[in-house]
């Protein structure tokens, strides 16, 4: 039954990344915007809610089944590493090496940033 917690929660976290991505990319569309926003703040948002969940269950808090529900599930398909890799290395093809290069970094660091804070506000919560 568990696998069922990962579909549901994959079943919300895709199209929820698919239609984020085209939110914040519609308002960035223009010849001048290259940067791949939406992929960017889909990742942000799945670290936050990874780093919220990971310090709830460090709390005690949240169950192993929400960690299906939400960890693997909603954030395993709300994230994407592979298009994050892909919109990088198109960047990069294009000549945009700083863009690319801005991208890792700041997808990295936003990331971490992203996990350690929810972790600290669910701890603080919770803890």
């Amino acid at each position: 039954m568990n696998w069922l917690l990962v579909v549901a929660g994959a079943a919300v976290g895709a199209p929820l990344r698919y239609l984020t991505d085209r939110a914040v990319q519609a308002r960035r569309d223009s010849p001048d915007a290259v940067f791949p926003w939406g992929t960017f703040a889909v990742n942000a948002a799945a670290c936050l809610v990874l780093g919220t969940l990971a310090g709830a269950l460090s709390a005690g808090a949240a169950s192993a089944r929400l960690e299906l529900l939400l960890g693997t599930g909603l954030c395993g398909a709300l994230s994407t590493y592979s298009t994050f890799s892909y919109e990088t290395l198109r960047l990069a093809e294009r000549g945009r090496t700083f863009l690319a290069a801005a991208n890792v970094a700041a997808s990295v660091l936003v990331g971490l940033g992203a996990v350690h804070l929810g972790a600290q506000m669910a701890r603080r919560l919770w803890g």
